[in-house]
């Protein structure tokens, strides 16, 4: 995420700041590194600072001041909207697992949020709410169930666009998402009942035990690494024979792995491995992608699970 977003709080540091990032922007990184290291002399404590100079260096390819320079920047913010722990991750320096913050995912979507659904839709020909609905209905017809869901969550629901394509299938219809800002572009589409700020698991676990039919994610758990909590929480939210549905990128390797698009892509055996624990049957596991990047398709999973 870019340092610059937030000022340091004093005048010549932000002008200072200005210049590093105009001769980062030119290709000229040594007068970069060195402008930022000026307008850290003068606001020592500023984690933008820092981080941008993890980027630099990084980008240089001086590992060791990269990862200097992020560890500083997370001492100075642990909460860490910027995402050094993620860039160590990336270095190889810290574990994967927990590396993406809630205050990262937060303060990456509020930003992106008033571009959000023409970049996904016409950038990226996303479909994941597509997915997941085709699948959950196919379910339906199969076992003979309506097709109609009487409470239904939808976790991580950004914008609202699962709610855009999905709320004629539902009865009523909540909505989380840890970025304030997607939850007031969803409001405005005026598709859910309910809409709260707020982390997945918890969202989950905040419902009545047994009281949901349907607990959906779309392209949400590519920023979660480990899936146990949330599917568990899940599994106490549904009811018998509620369903689980979501999309999340593929992994062909043995375990969770971090890309360099800096979401996590999940193996299709630990993925059934979790549901199983968590005390969910899989109904549908299909490979598809959701969206394109770089006019390719980006390998993922299309998963419908009920709850035993």
């Amino acid at each position: 995420m870019s340092a610059s977003f937030r000022s340091s709080g004093d005048l010549l540091a932000d002008r200072r700041f200005d210049y590093a990032m105009a001769a980062k922007e030119d290709g000229d990184l040594e007068a970069a590194a060195d402008l930022i290291r000026q307008t850290l002399d003068i606001v020592p404590r500023w984690a933008p600072g820092w981080f941008a100079l993890g980027e630099v260096e990084m980008a240089r390819g001086r590992s060791d001041e990269a990862v200097a320079a992020f560890r500083h920047s997370l001492d100075l913010e642990p909460a860490d909207p910027l995402g050094a722990g993620l860039a160590l991750a990336r270095l190889g320096v810290a574990d994967a697992t927990g590396a993406m913050s809630p205050a990262y995912v937060a303060a990456l979507f509020d930003q992106y949020a008033p571009r959000f659904d023409k970049a996904l839709r016409e950038g990226l020909a996303y479909r994941g709410p597509e997915l997941i609905a085709d699948a959950l209905l196919r379910v339906a017809r199969e076992q003979g169930l309506p097709e109609r869901f009487e409470r239904v969550l939808d976790l991580g629901c950004g914008t609202g666009l699962f709610g855009e394509v999905f709320a004629g299938h539902c009865g009523h219809l909540t909505g989380v998402d840890l970025s304030p800002a997607m939850i007031e572009a969803a409001a405005r589409k005026q598709i859910y009942h309910r809409l709260a700020v707020g982390d997945l698991t918890d969202a989950a676990l905040a419902e009545p035990p047994g009281s949901l039919s349907l607990v959906a994610a779309a392209d949400v758990f590519v920023y979660v690494a480990d899936l146990a909590p949330v599917f568990s929480a899940s599994a106490e939210a549904l009811g018998p024979g509620g369903l689980l549905a979501f999309t999340t990128q593929a992994e062909e390797g043995d375990a969770v792995r971090l890309g360099a698009d800096l979401r996590y892509a999940h193996p299709e055996p630990l993925v059934r491995r979790l549901l199983g624990d968590a005390g969910f049957q899989v109904k549908v596991c299909d490979r598809a992608s959701t969206r394109r990047e770089r006019d390719a398709p980006v390998p993922g999973l299309v998963v419908v699970a009920q709850k035993a």
